[in-house]
């Protein structure tokens, strides 16, 4: 017997997809540089180009905020229902 813990294999869930997308994002949005090599619409006279950068500047930031808010949430929750499982498990033996 081995008295290393037991690796279970991540959970694909919906609010894990939701966070990969949230990280995912802004680097899609920026490495797809032929989707805003214009100059075309002008913001306040500053080119297309520019200012859609410097967009995804806050962007990036709420992002990943939420993902990691996101994240945080994910586990507590996992925290919890493990603490549950276990305390169940407990009351029994």
């Amino acid at each position: 017997m081995s008295d290393l813990p037991e690796v279970k294999p991540p959970v694909v869930t919906p609010v894990r997809v939701v966070i990969a997308l949230c990280l995912f994002a802004p680097f899609v949005a920026m490495l797809w540089v032929g989707s805003y090599t214009k100059t075309d619409p002008a913001f306040i006279g500053i080119p297309f180009f520019y200012w859609y950068q410097l967009l995804w500047v806050p962007l990036s930031t709420v992002l990943t905020v939420t993902a990691y808010q996101l994240w945080r949430r994910d586990q507590r929750a996992r925290a919890r229902a493990s603490a549950s499982t276990s305390a169940e498990g407990g009351a029994g033996a």
